[in-house]
């Protein structure tokens, strides 16, 4: 059964001076290997190892603050507005000089999930989601961008989004094959329905999902529902159930702040959202 983790509720741990980790996907909570997710806290002035092992995969975003991603060939200055994707055998650090709270993943020997991987054409990327472009829904206000897909980061081993539901807005009851996810909650709560059973779930909050568990949110808060999500591998199937409508998503030509996207992408429903070769 899906797996609700509460940040609140993880004990966070000593890393390096001035830094602290919450271990809050790890394989002992949800019995599976394919993820792990991480949040630390930098104080200011203080720094930390970022760097990725050989065969893995990771990413991140800023929560909160500011940090300079340092490589062996630059310094990346990020900011809440950006999505870093980190590749196998990477060296890196990370610093922030007013402090910062940062999210990360890491799908450990990442070739298992992509029979096309090739570690050698993965580069560090560094994606400021806010200029992608944003589709809307067809039944209602809820808004999707993509953030790592096979186009964006060149492996199927993992897809992502950021989703935004205004209050009042639902997804339609589906399940997937083939993939386990997982959601971030950023900001707002919802009700998460899973296999049809109603749990309350609020920002800071990881959630959890295996192959064939039915699940949707409905945002019955009083502000925008924000989250994160991964799917690991990054094909899969998705199924809905009977009678549930399928949501197709229009691109608006704009980004989140109504300005001109980086790229465009055609309209899809979310049965081909992963097989498609624009996103």
């Amino acid at each position: 059964m899906a797996v609700i983790i509460s940040e609140n509720s993880i004990d966070a741990q000593f890393q390096a001076a001035g830094v602290t980790i919450k271990h809050l996907i790890t394989p002992n909570l949800v019995n599976s290997d394919k993820v792990r997710t991480d949040q630390l806290r930098l104080e200011p002035g203080a720094e930390t190892d970022f760097s990725v092992g050989a065969g893995d995969l990771a990413w991140a975003h800023i929560l909160d603050g500011a940090a300079v991603l340092f490589t062996d060939t630059s310094e990346q200055p990020i900011t809440v507005d950006h999505f870093i994707f980190l590749p196998p055998g990477l060296s890196a650090r990370i610093k922030s000089e007013a402090g910062a709270l940062v999210f990360r993943a890491l799908v450990p020997n990442a070739a298992r999930f992509d029979p096309n991987w090739d570690a050698e054409t993965l580069d560090c990327r560094f994606l400021d989601w806010t200029n992608e472009p944003v589709l809307n829904s067809e039944f209602d206000a809820r808004k999707r961008i993509y953030l790592v897909t096979p186009q964006l980061s060149g492996t199927k081993a993992v897809k992502g989004e950021m989703i935004l539901y205004p209050p009042g807005t639902q997804a339609a009851n589906h399940h997937h094959e083939g993939a386990e996810h997982f959601q971030v909650i950023l900001r707002g709560s919802a009700t998460f329905y899973l296999n049809d059973a109603p749990h309350k779930v609020t920002a800071g909050d990881t959630v959890y999902i295996y192959d064939n568990e039915r699940h949707y949110f409905i945002n019955d808060g009083d502000e925008e529902l924000a989250f994160i999500e991964y799917f690991v591998p990054g094909v899969y199937k998705t199924v809905w159930a009977e009678n549930a409508p399928i949501c197709t998503w229009n691109p608006t030509g704009k980004d989140i702040k109504g300005g001109i996207p980086s790229r465009e992408i055609g309209a899809h429903s979310s049965a081909e959202a992963h097989s498609r070769t624009d996103l």
